[in-house]
């Protein structure tokens, strides 16, 4: 199949429950819900035929549905427990034939980088079963991606049989390496230390100074990596949250 051809949807994961921060997914960042954030980053992406969010069928995550309907976003709603059903099942509704997860906790996703991954996977295609930055983090978190065939993703949801697999998606990849030829995105520098995710309400603190720096969403990873190197303090402020281990 030639590289272009290829079906690429990215997935972006999101609902209202969270220990840490409930609600965090419609929190406000610079005027806009974290998820539109993340949403419209990742739309940006130039190697993706569409963009969905997938959410639970629970009646708290009616919000988000209520969301996506309002700004036009393609909406699937699926198990709350079992991620990876309902990532394989909105990926087989739209008809996917690449897979890019995104998370609705990473409103700094990367459109460039979600391209690199996407590129790296259609360059290989038949010679590489999952793509990402994450089997060895050098990059802030918060900018994780990972890109695979939907053949790859069915086959995790088939192998993937306990609790703890079927919570996380993709764990396979990275409790069984051996099973899956991995191409991994590496940053020249290890930037791991930083946190851009959001888990707390130190974290979210960090990403709404970023935005507000900018007043738009249309950054690089790089340009926002400059203002948190003119701003060291700010870097500070979730420093000791500790990230939960998967």
């Amino acid at each position: 199949m030639p590289p272009a051809s290829i079906k690429t949807v990215a997935i972006i994961q999101a609902r209202m429950g969270s220990t840490r921060l409930p609600g965090k997914v419609l929190m406000d960042i610079a005027g806009e819900p974290m998820l539109a954030r993340a949403v419209k980053r990742t739309r940006r992406a130039r190697s993706l035929a569409s963009v969905m969010v997938a959410t639970t069928d629970l009646s708290e995550d009616d919000a988000i549905a209520a969301l996506c309907s309002e700004r036009g976003w393609a909406c699937f709603r699926g198990s709350e427990a079992d991620v990876l059903d309902r990532y394989y099942q909105a990926a087989l509704k739209f008809d996917a034939q690449a897979v890019v997860r995104i998370t609705s906790d990473c409103p700094l996703t990367d459109p460039g980088l979600i391209d690199k991954h996407v590129e790296l996977l259609a360059s290989n295609w038949g010679k590489l079963d999952f793509v990402t930055n994450m089997m060895r983090p050098t990059f802030p978190l918060g900018l994780a991606v990972e890109a695979m065939p939907f053949e790859v993703l069915e086959t995790m949801k088939r192998l993937s049989q306990t609790a703890e697999l079927k919570e996380h998606v993709t764990t396979l990849a990275y409790v069984e390496p051996d099973r899956f030829r991995i191409g991994q995105i590496v940053n020249s520098v290890d930037l791991s230390h930083l946190r851009w995710t959001v888990d707390t309400a130190e974290d979210i603190e960090v990403v709404r100074r970023i935005f507000q720096e900018f007043g738009r969403d249309g950054f690089s990873w790089e340009e926002a990596l400059s203002v948190m190197n003119e701003h060291p303090d700010w870097a500070e402020i979730n420093r000791n949250v500790v990230q939960k281990i998967v």
